[in-house]
């Protein structure tokens, strides 16, 4: 096992999060589980957008693509078809995710590329002071939303069911090794992994709060059947009691990478012919 040091930047690198905020617990999180699979700095690849858990890339020594608000999820598709062989991880927030990012969320799940997408979860947006996010309770009041949230939260994990995504799992960033284990099994789950943590923001959401996490979730039984998709939809439709744990997982599901691997092997080892390039160019002009 490698040890997690390797992925650390160096001492008195300037870190944007505030005090307490759930990010750090996720950052450390992602951290153990590169290490206890023995993933290289080299064999890894973060995308995200824009937001303060977009951040996470800055902070953790391996390669990243850090794109535009709403955009971690083609880059990350792309970077696993150009090069099978490294892990890819998408990496934002519920707004960028769900919010600008919602189309790309959709279609991602429907290509089942080899990524896992991890999102902060945190109920509000963090980086632009506080507005309401598309997981933000109905009736929360915001410096936006000033009489109160007027629409029913995005259920991002139903969504993820209902287009029949193979790996749909919940977390909560104070449960450092229980989060762990389950990014671990998002990592060596072959197709998309979405993997929703629940991330307090300490500063501008006084509602969702460490304790009021603490008092509605809980963890599915070691009996509980990760393959029936309808109990799965019931617990994500249950929003007094929070399932964490893996709610669904299909290993039976072929990766976009698998239906559109060509004879000549990955993108990123083909050669470029610029006889053909140049071709191509001067045709259009």
């Amino acid at each position: 096992m490698l040890d997690k040091k390797i992925y650390d930047m160096p001492k008195g690198t300037d870190m944007a999060w505030c005090p307490g905020c759930g990010n750090f617990p996720i950052l450390n999180i992602v951290k153990m589980a590169l290490a206890e699979l023995d993933i290289r700095p080299q064999d890894a690849v973060l995308c995200s957008g824009i937001g303060q858990a977009a951040k996470t890339p800055h902070y953790l020594r391996v390669n990243y693509f850090n794109g535009l608000h709403g955009r971690a999820l083609p880059p990350a598709i792309a970077i696993k078809i150009a090069s099978p062989h490294l892990t890819v991880i998408a990496e934002s927030g519920d707004g960028d995710t769900y919010g600008e990012g919602g189309n790309h969320f959709m279609h991602t799940i429907r290509r089942n590329p080899d990524i896992t997408n991890i999102v902060h979860d945190n109920m509000i947006y963090g980086l632009t002071k506080g507005q309401a996010s598309p997981t933000s309770e109905k009736g929360m009041k915001t410096p936006v939303q000033t009489a109160g949230v007027i629409l029913e939260p995005f259920n991002p994990l139903a969504v993820a069911l209902a287009l029949d995504a193979s790996f749909v799992a919940r977390a909560f960033a104070s449960d450092i090794l229980e989060s762990k284990d389950i990014v671990k099994a998002a990592m060596q789950h072959k197709g998309y992994a979405i993997v929703d943590i629940f991330q307090p923001c300490v500063v501008f959401n006084k509602q969702n709060t460490y304790q009021w996490f603490k008092e509605k979730c809980y963890y599915v039984d070691a009996e509980y059947d990760k393959t029936d998709k309808v109990q799965a939809f019931e617990k994500a439709f249950d929003m007094e009691r929070l399932a964490l744990g893996i709610l669904y997982q299909d290993t039976s599901k072929p990766t976009y990478e698998d239906l559109v691997r060509t004879s000549q092997g990955p993108l990123a080892k083909q050669e470029v012919s610029r006889e053909a390039l140049e071709k191509l160019i001067n045709s259009h002009r």
